[in-house]
């Protein structure tokens, strides 16, 4: 069964070096082991945070960010779905297969809803009187009466049934179902399957914005982010993030979505007008769930494979951008009308949009960390802070070639200032990052139109750059070895002919490596290394053209 900590392809690296500390002074709390999801409470006095590995919920105070209470559980949390008037909590237990209800009062279990192993999600719908449950194995999502503590319906949905989502208008239930890279979407009327929407291979989770208008979705198998128009019921873009999208989630004011990528051990922060990542956060070791304070100041962010919780402050998003200025950021806070002034460091920033609680400005030129103020007829207050990133430069790439239809090996790009890395792009196609630093960034490239060299180009918030050239190679071919026989005591200088040969990084003779020489794209010459045994046995060039095989024949000299 997929858990949020799961990888669909490679394991998560070790987190890269050269990431701004995003997390605030002495916010980085301790949980128990593997932890997943995290939800607030309605007032968002409380964080609940299930722990797979430990079998635990821990309560998290979140006025002074340390765990308050444990509470112990079946095999298997993932997550606590809060009711609306935030007296009861629906854990779902995996491997233990129900739903555990907590009583937030007392912090303990008060009963257990059996509902079948694989259970995933859970969601509450807004009047408090129904949780729907996803179970990923039967591809279903019971509804449970809270009520009686009972399930009262069983819907069938599409394959792998993992992240729910209840509208807020508590008429429909969204599922994202892995297996069949759809979304279903369920009336809560009927209980039943009202319509699917396909967005893309293997979706896991999804957020609804304020007013229900948009839901994303993020998709693993692409590394991408599905929105979804509601009313329409289509995905109207499809955004790019790093890799491995875990748990995400909407600002309070609907402005940025944020989404955990536990892969580079990023949170990527998305502008829903324009449906772009305009800041990747690096954050702790694996991010999975995510969680934004009521009043949209602060964020909350599970680290699985550091068991923590971290916290963030969400003031100023984007908190980084160009020395050039230009950059548009939402500045959020209290007593926030009819200001007067936003400062970075000295200089002002323009107004464009201004209410009690946020701001949107356009950033003046600048450059390295300053503080972000704000001047109201009661005073002037520090917000946040920003960073003017440095313009990025690309030194180098290793790889530089690789099969036209893509591949799984990881590509390195060397330079300066990557660490605030947002996109890289192969010609027109894009890379998704799976780990990033000041000096480096590895991607992972998709395939390509045809064959041929392509510019790479880094986007950071700090602008661009254009560096080493990639080249795109046809899968190789190998049609002849001459001659095809040699002696075992090897020795014996053979012509590999074929085609895509340039780009060769190894030729083997039976798996023993042979030296060689590139003579054109069509021509390899090699030398066969000695063989213990007669025989014939494959020649293989090995290059980002695939691995094409001839055979060669040994054969013993004469002897008495």
């Amino acid at each position: 069964m997929f858990s949020f900590d799961s990888h669909i392809s490679a394991p998560s690296p070790a987190r890269s070096s050269g990431l701004r500390d995003a997390f605030l002074a002495g916010a980085v709390i301790p949980v128990g082991t593997l932890p997943q999801g995290i939800t607030l409470s309605p007032d968002g006095a409380r964080a609940y945070v299930a722990n797979r590995g430990s079998n635990t919920v821990s309560v998290i105070d979140t006025g002074t960010n340390t765990v308050t209470d444990t509470i112990p559980t079946g095999a298997g949390p993932s997550f606590v779905a809060i009711g609306p008037d935030g007296t009861r909590g629906y854990v779902t237990v995996a491997d233990a297969g129900v739903v555990s209800v907590l009583d937030t009062a007392t912090n303990t279990i008060v009963t257990d809803i059996p509902v079948g192993t694989g259970v995933v999600m859970a969601a509450v719908t807004p009047d408090g009187s129904r949780v729907y449950v996803s179970r990923q194995t039967s591809n279903t999502v019971s509804v449970i009466d809270t009520a009686t503590n009972t399930v009262t319906d069983v819907v069938t949905v599409g394959g792998g049934a993992t992240g729910v989502a209840i509208t807020p208008d508590g008429t429909r239930v969204y599922v994202a179902c892995l297996a069949s890279g759809a979304v279903s979407v369920i009336d809560t009327a009927t209980n039943t399957v009202a319509a699917t929407i396909p967005v893309g291979p293997v979706p896991i989770l999804l957020a609804f914005t304020p007013d229900g208008a948009r839901c994303y979705v993020t998709v693993v198998g692409n590394s991408t982010v599905s929105v979804v128009d509601t009313a329409l019921g289509t995905v109207i873009a499809t955004i790019g993030v790093s890799a491995q999208p875990r748990f995400l989630v909407v600002s309070p004011d609907g402005a940025h979505v944020l989404v955990a990528n536990s892969g580079p051990d990023t949170v990527s922060v998305i502008d829903t007008a324009t449906h772009t990542v305009v800041e990747n956060i690096g954050v702790g070791d694996g991010p999975t769930g995510l969680a934004v304070f009521p009043d949209g100041t602060r964020a909350y962010v599970v680290n699985a494979d550091a068991d923590t919780v971290g916290v963030f402050a969400t003031t100023v998003l984007p908190d980084q951008g160009s020395t050039a200025g230009g950059t548009t950021v939402t500045v959020t806070g209290h007593h926030l009308a009819n200001a007067t002034a936003v400062g970075f460091g000295t200089a002002k920033a323009a107004i464009s949009a201004n209410t009690a609680t946020s701001l949107t400005v356009t950033t003046p030129a600048g450059s390295g960390a300053v503080p972000v103020t704000v001047t109201t007829a009661g005073g002037t207050g520090i917000l946040g802070s920003y960073y003017y990133a440095p313009l990025p430069v690309l030194t180098g790439i290793s790889p530089d070639a690789g099969p036209v239809a893509g591949s799984d090996e990881e590509i390195t790009l060397t330079g300066r200032n990557l660490a605030e890395a947002i996109d890289v792009y192969f010609g027109p196609t894009r890379a998704v990052i799976q780990t990033v630093s000041d000096t480096a960034i590895t991607v992972r490239a998709a395939g390509a139109p045809g064959p041929g060299g392509v510019a790479v180009t880094v986007i950071t918030t700090g602008g661009s750059a254009d560096g080493p050239t990639y080249t795109y190679v046809s899968p190789s071919t190998v049609t002849d070895i001459s001659p095809n026989t040699g002696p075992t005591s090897g020795g014996t200088v053979v012509t590999i002919t074929g085609t895509g040969l340039t780009h060769t990084e190894q030729v083997t003779f039976n798996g023993t490596p042979a030296p060689f020489a590139v003579v054109s794209d069509t021509i390899v010459t090699a030398t066969s290394p000695p063989s213990a045994v007669e025989g014939t046995f494959g020649v293989t060039v090995t290059g980002p053209g695939g691995t094409p095989s001839g055979s060669f024949t040994y054969t013993s000299g004469p002897g008495i």
